[in-house]
């Protein structure tokens, strides 16, 4: 376990930690990433891909509307300044006990205030002998958003998908490490990039990577 702190009280205080989250069970997740639909903003069709928001408040989880992803190309340089949409999270998974135990953990770690927007990302970033998946195609980057996690559920068949940390674009990872199912690791997006290596297959056949990744603000914008 890695974990790293500055001194709390403060707004967006820490910086970021890595965990293995034993409240969560990643095996009750695994069967809502077999139904993807195909992220059409990317060249390939190697990465696949829902969007929700919601609310967490004392009284409970809300799913809110439908609406756009929206980053400015300042953050995203290969598909910023236009809006991406993508279908929602699969009902049933949205009104899993583990899935709303999931975003009371981000929302509690991060201390957001009360009502703030979480964004979740579902993606599988598949892989095959003659094509390798890229989970961040737009290379070393920030979201545009506060805080940022990065949850693990599934690796199949697949090597790589280092996630890696900078302070800046010129400096070496000051975090490299491949996340295992169960695992996460909550970044402060205000103070340090992001970036994960491509994966290609471990054995002969074609391999996945399946995580979640929550952003508050969630960056989703009203039709």
């Amino acid at each position: 376990m890695q974990e790293v702190f500055v001194s709390t009280g403060f707004e967006f205080g820490f910086l970021f930690c890595m965990r293995t989250e034993h409240a969560i069970d990643p095996e009750v997740f695994k069967p809502f990433f077999n139904d993807l639909p195909v992220d059409p903003n990317i060249k390939g069709h190697y990465r696949y891909r829902r969007l929700s928001r919601f609310r967490v408040t004392e009284e409970g989880v809300t799913k809110l509307p439908h609406g756009y992803l929206f980053q400015s190309k300042d953050y995203n340089p290969l598909v910023g300044d236009i809006k991406r949409e993508f279908e929602e999270l699969n009902d049933e998974l949205a009104n899993l006990e583990m899935f709303k135990a999931f975003l009371l953990v981000f929302r509690d770690f991060c201390a957001l205030r009360p009502g703030a927007e979480i964004g979740v990302h579902q993606i599988r970033t598949a892989c095959s002998p003659h094509s390798y998946g890229d989970p961040a195609p737009e290379g070393i980057h920030r979201d545009g958003t506060n805080f940022v996690c990065i949850y693990s559920v599934d690796r199949n068949n697949v090597e790589g998908a280092k996630t890696h940390l900078y302070t800046s674009r010129t400096e070496e990872p000051v975090f490299n490490k491949t996340l295992y199912p169960g695992e996460l690791v909550l970044v402060n997006d205000r103070k340090f990039l992001h970036y994960t290596t491509p994966v290609h297959p471990a054995s002969e056949g074609s391999g996945t990577r399946d995580v979640f990744v929550l952003t508050s603000p969630s960056l989703i914008v009203d039709f």
